[in-house]
């Protein structure tokens, strides 16, 4: 499992329910006991910031055009996440980290801290 990667999620709380995701944790952190991931939805939204518009193809493996939505990062245990089912394509992803960059951060919640800390290993791993 790689960053850009499309894989479905079980969540608390959805009754099972599958999602799907986008895996944006960097490679380098593979050893960690969790992920964090992005979820993608079929019910689209007007959010040009934090929806990402993704059009279904081979390679992503998607049924329907979907939505990346950066704001609601996750990170969840790998024994949680599915198979690969597909990869977004390069231009998506820049969209997706771009948003991510510039998404208002008003109070800081366990998840804003945890992006907050994966943006600066990141920078300590040069990349």
């Amino acid at each position: 499992m790689r960053r850009g990667d499309l894989v479905t999620i079980a969540m608390d709380g959805d009754l099972g329910k599958p999602w799907l995701a986008l895996v944006i944790q960097c490679d380098k952190l593979d050893e960690h006991a969790t992920v964090t991931v992005l979820p993608v939805t079929s019910a689209l939204v007007a959010a040009p910031l934090c929806s990402i518009t993704i059009r279904p193809s081979a390679e992503n493996g998607l049924q329907e055009r979907s939505q990346v939505l950066a704001d609601k990062a996750v990170t969840v245990k790998r024994d949680k996440v599915g198979p690969v089912f597909g990869r977004i394509d390069p231009d998506s992803m820049v969209e997706v980290e771009r948003s991510l960059a510039v998404f208002p951060i008003r109070q800081r919640r366990p998840v804003d801290l945890a992006v907050k800390r994966y943006r600066d290993l990141l920078k300590e791993l040069g990349q």
